[in-house]
């Protein structure tokens, strides 16, 4: 099996390539300060709650006209956000043909089962928890951004809303 090249996302420069949905400003820093050791800061849309997620990702409040064919390569999406908490966000995610297969790995800094278990159940891709130290974090976001932009391949945007019919339903 060969990897597949994703395009680069400076071919469109109005979509970011990783939609950080993150409301403590420590973690912005530190996650964005991680993106720039690895050279992918410029590919960064942060997002401080999950109101202001839905928004961009459906281009309505302050991103309204962004165009949502431009959807991001990957979120990161904090589960503990004011407005609308991440597995509420991941559920408006999941139900929309528009952003059902985008790439999504609840990132927390909590290690509760519960909220590993709620992710993985609400549709999460992946659920990663927080390196406390930098060196730590940059290597943990490098292993994310390669796997889910170059390894993986995510499908295309259906054009409608009906899944296509298994081999079995024929």
């Amino acid at each position: 099996m060969t990897q597949h090249e994703p395009s680069p996302p400076e071919a469109n420069a109005s979509a970011q390539a990783i939609l950080l949905v993150e409301d403590n400003s420590d973690d912005v820093v530190l996650t964005l300060r991680a993106f720039r050791k690895n050279n992918l800061h410029g590919l960064v849309q942060v997002v401080r709650d999950g109101a202001e997620a839905l928004d961009y990702l459906f281009a309505t409040g302050a991103f309204a006209g962004r165009d949502t064919a431009q959807q991001p390569r990957l979120i990161l999406l904090d589960l503990n956000l004011p407005k609308f908490n991440g597995l509420e966000v991941l559920d408006r995610i999941r139900a929309d043909r528009r952003t059902r297969f985008l790439p999504v790995i609840a990132f927390t800094g909590s290690v509760a089962e519960r909220d590993v278990i709620s992710s993985y159940m609400g549709g999460a891709n992946s659920c990663v928890i927080k390196p406390a130290d930098l060196a730590g974090f940059a290597e943990t976001l490098r292993q994310i951004w390669h796997y889910w932009s170059v390894t993986n391949f995510v499908p295309p945007v259906p054009a409608t809303d009906s899944a296509p019919r298994t081999q079995a339903q024929r």
